[in-house]
């Protein structure tokens, strides 16, 4: 899908009957081919501010509810039959985690609040809710208007889930990084889904921030509710999840640990436990390659993609007030992973990825506190592996990521070669090129060496992308880019890459998948102001018949 035209996908069947298929943004204003008005004026919800403006909050601690220029409410319990399964958001569980604590050496108490039992399978069902109710009361919004989201998945889940009950038609604009599963989920709820580039910042007219952006400016009677600036999101966490882990523990709580994205759910739990509870210390997890994290050196890193979904930004949202933050931990994928996959096996909880950033993080926080027996820590765990059914539960997909090192699985006969590593393969020397080589030039150069696909790098040799024959035909074919267009137009971001003491084995697994895997090493470069830098350098492209010709050649020798 053209993020350039943002062409909606068509609504599902699913839809409210209100709902009506579009073509394209710029159909969806016109009415017997003239522009109509976009609808209220004086919705807060039309006026777009920037998501990393800073808080204008006066919240001050001990600070009286009857003071707060917000709406607030208490927590209902559950009634024995729901009117509608909105009523199914909060009083999630606290559950007891055994068999990991116990492995991992901890004497402390360690609670997880499963907010993977709201009824859209995440923590944030509790802000997509809140967040239109709100609006109803101060009657922002009305059954029939246009509600637009930026989103990772979970909070889009959340609108699109109220939005269906309520009678709300729903737009989506979420990276191209988020699973399938997120999508096909919130397509049968009824919402109309834009994808955005995942490289693209935030501030740029091209991510779903600035999508979401064009969209309510060009579609009649649209709000954006904006869980990265709107107070409803945190105040959702203040009034009813902070109250009801406060409940669950009688109110005795030494250490509480929650992952970070828009920064509601922990800017909301620190105030109100903090209010309470004043000795707990807040830990609050941030994946390596955000910047969320204090103090800002946390944040320097040479990771600039993560496959965590759902937490952490390129920008401090709003929303995220860290002055009650004790103190903040960095995640890596792979152990968020293998720590998500533990808690599925081991505790039977069916939880995501960003649950094992969290989980991993508190581990090391509570050793780090020295937590002992007659304490607890209380960990959130926002969402459930329902999304995520294609990625970290696939062991196949954590194995061509280096997360999972795969079983053998073969045949003696060819057993020989499964633990070799990729060096071993004899590899041209790499063919390169600069972003900025036209995409003809290109083509021509590929036809000239008999190569299917080129790395392009940068000045330093850094690794841009990659350009492949058949993306660059598609898009010429297309119409999307001219000939003439610089080779960085159609570059892939997102593509496999292993080291060379990668096993070849892995290796096979990957190109069952994909058609080629680049193969890089790490070279330190020391500068002229003495500062030593980590490159990544290409060794060479690995494809199938690279892989099938080793082989081959190999057999007759063993």
């Amino acid at each position: 899908m053209s993020v350039k035209t943002a062409t909606v996908c068509p609504v599902t069947a699913t839809s409210p009957p209100h709902v009506k298929a579009m073509n394209g943004v710029k159909d969806v204003n016109r009415v017997n081919g003239e522009v109509k008005d976009n609808g209220v004026k004086d919705s807060p919800f039309r006026e777009w501010r920037r998501p990393d403006l800073p808080s204008k909050c006066t919240y001050q601690p001990g600070t009286p509810l009857e003071k707060s220029p917000h709406i607030h409410i208490k927590q209902q319990p559950k009634p024995k039959i729901m009117p509608n399964i909105l009523y199914n958001i909060g009083n999630s569980p606290l559950v007891r985690l055994n068999r990991i604590p116990q492995q991992e050496g901890l004497e402390c108490e360690v609670l997880v609040k499963c907010e993977f039992f709201n009824a859209g399978g995440s923590v944030k069902d509790r802000i997509g809710l809140r967040m239109i109710e709100d609006a109803e009361a101060r009657g922002d919004i009305k059954p029939g208007d246009v509600l637009i989201e930026p989103t990772s998945g979970n909070t889009g889940i959340g609108i699109a889930l109220a939005s269906a009950v309520k009678g709300y038609r729903c737009i989506i604009v979420m990276p191209e990084k988020m699973s399938m599963e997120k999508v096909d989920v919130l397509r049968a709820l009824g919402a109309e889904i834009v994808r955005t580039p995942t490289s693209a910042s935030f501030d740029s007219p091209e991510s779903h921030i600035g999508v979401a952006k064009r969209l309510m400016e060009e579609i009649p009677n649209s709000h954006i509710l904006d869980q990265y600036r709107n107070a409803s999101n945190p105040i959702a966490h203040f009034d009813c999840t902070a109250e009801e882990i406060l409940d669950g523990c009688d109110g005795k709580i030494d250490l509480l640990v929650a992952s970070a994205g828009t920064g509601g759910t922990i800017a909301g739990l620190s105030r109100k436990i903090k209010m309470k509870c004043p000795s707990c210390k807040i830990v609050g997890v941030d994946p390596c390659g955000s910047i969320l994290a204090v103090p800002d050196s946390m944040n320097k890193s040479d990771v600039t993609f993560y496959e965590v979904e759902g937490i952490g930004y390129d920008f401090i949202p709003t929303v995220l007030t860290r002055d009650l933050i004790d103190k903040w931990y960095k995640s890596v994928d792979r152990e968020s992973f293998l720590m998500s996959r533990r808690m599925i096996r081991e505790e039977g909880l069916l939880c995501g990825g960003s649950s094992g950033s969290a989980l991993y993080c508190a581990i090391q926080a509570a050793k780090d506190a020295g937590l002992k027996k007659g304490q607890r820590m209380v960990v959130i765990l926002p969402d459930s592996i329902r999304n995520y059914m294609s990625k970290f539960l696939s062991d196949d997909w954590m194995s061509q990521r280096d997360f999972l090192e795969l079983e053998q699985q073969l045949e003696p006969s060819k057993e020989w070669w499964w633990q070799l590593n990729v060096s071993a393969l004899k590899l041209l020397a790499p063919l390169t090129v600069m972003p900025s080589v036209s995409i003809q030039e290109t083509l021509d150069l590929l036809n000239k060496e008999s190569f299917d696909q080129v790395p392009v790098v940068d000045e330093r040799g850094q690794i841009l992308g990659m350009a492949t024959v058949g993306n660059m035909m598609a898009q010429i074919v297309k119409n999307k880019v001219k000939r003439s267009d610089p080779v960085s137009k159609v570059m892939y971001k997102q593509f496999k890459q292993v080291h060379m003491d990668t096993s070849l084995g892995q290796l096979s697994r990957m190109l069952d998948t994909d058609h080629f895997v680049l193969i890089v090493h790490n070279q330190r470069q020391y500068g002229s102001d003495g500062k030593v830098e980590n490159k990544q350098m290409i060794f060479g492209i690995a494809t199938r018949i690279d892989l099938l010709n080793f082989i081959t050649s190999h057999d007759t020798e063993q």
